[in-house]
């Protein structure tokens, strides 16, 4: 299970992101179509990123799916966030209330 606060990097581009709301889908978080690992993890050599997960990510934008996971991305990279399959949405930021 991952836990809020863990830092994680794509095995195939330069994505990197931090937990903000972690969630048991976030078990099978990935960027480019392959599974994410540890911030100073080994990654298997080799890895290619999927085309059809290569729309790429923003930094310091977050990431959320139906589950409400939620992931902050720290290092842009190529390769598209997803939960298996899935690909994660876009937060998007709330407006703030007017002021009168």
């Amino acid at each position: 299970m991952v836990k809020n606060g863990t830092r994680l990097r794509s095995q195939v581009c330069d994505t990197e992101v931090i937990v903000v709301r972690a969630a048991d889908s976030l078990d099978d978080l990935r960027a480019g179509g392959v599974p994410m690992v540890p911030l100073g993890g080994d990654a298997a050599p080799g890895g290619t990123l999927e085309p059809a997960f290569a729309d790429g990510n923003l930094m310091g934008k977050r990431y959320v799916d139906e589950s409400g996971a939620e992931v902050l991305v720290t290092k842009a990279g190529a390769g598209t966030l997803s939960v298996g399959a899935t690909p994660l949405a876009l937060k998007e930021a709330k407006p703030l209330p007017a002021s009168d």
